[in-house]
């Protein structure tokens, strides 16, 4: 997929018979801008694109956050808490975010290439 709109799809980590995540997709200005703010959860995973950084001002929750290529490859999986900025990542084209610790029970690490397939 090059270009995503804001909506529901599918994380599938592990190629086709690999575990499949509920996803939210933010693609607009004003979906990406907004992400998880003012949650107490998230169900599965958000992707946030285009994107190479995240903040987490105003959230409530601790997040995972996985750094994705333009081949939908893991750059880079960091935890952080409410109210810190991520540095941007030169290469990332997109980013994955989830509730803390979620990701390395998925398998999201580095080097793993994921995919995301639309619903609906």
């Amino acid at each position: 997929m090059a270009r995503w709109r804001d909506g529901r799809g599918e994380l599938v980590v592990g190629g086709e018979t690999g575990l499949r995540v509920p996803l939210e997709i933010a693609a607009s200005y004003r979906a990406r801008r907004k992400g998880l703010l003012g949650r107490d959860s998230v169900d599965g995973a958000m992707l946030l694109t285009p994107a190479n950084s995240v903040h987490t001002f105003g959230m409530r929750m601790p997040i995972d956050v996985a750094y994705l290529d333009r081949r939908m490859r893991v750059l880079a999986v960091r935890t952080m808490r409410p109210g810190r900025l991520g540095m941007p990542r030169p290469r990332a084209r997109h980013v994955l975010e989830a509730g803390a610790g979620v990701m390395a029970g998925w398998g999201v690490r580095v080097g793993v290439r994921v995919a995301i397939e639309k619903v609906g």
